[in-house]
């Protein structure tokens, strides 16, 4: 069984950074691609980045293009979120989740990732 653990959530003001982690159990860490989703209250779960297994490969949903990063550690089986010039329309939980081996199709789609984290709050308000 996966676990992923997010963790660096919290309230900043716009403009602000934060960076968030995500840890994930188990010793084949480094074979999966992952990705980072998040939900606003009212709303579907949208994605936001995603990173292939070796990291050489990235993916960004436009509204976040430019302002976060997304980078992992397969040493430390963790995969980071740098969120910069953070909006209050990026508040939301934020959620790591596993790519399945063999997927196919966009990054993007929930679909296409068999764990996820318990999510992490993230509030930009000034």
């Amino acid at each position: 069984q996966v676990q992923l653990v997010e963790s660096g959530g919290g309230l900043v003001q716009p403009g602000g950074s934060l960076r968030l982690s995500c840890a994930a159990s188990g010793r084949t860490f480094s074979s999966y691609a992952m990705g980072w989703f998040r939900q606003a209250p009212g709303k579907e779960r949208e994605f936001v980045t995603a990173i292939r297994s070796s990291g050489g490969t990235t993916y960004y949903a436009d509204p976040v293009k430019g302002r976060f990063t997304i980078s992992r550690d397969n040493a430390k089986n963790t995969v980071y979120l740098q969120m910069n010039s953070l909006k209050p329309e990026d508040t939301a939980v934020y959620y790591c989740a596993r790519r399945w081996r063999g997927a196919s199709g966009s990054y993007s789609l929930p679909s296409t990732y068999d764990y996820w984290g318990q999510g992490t709050q993230v509030t930009v308000s000034s």
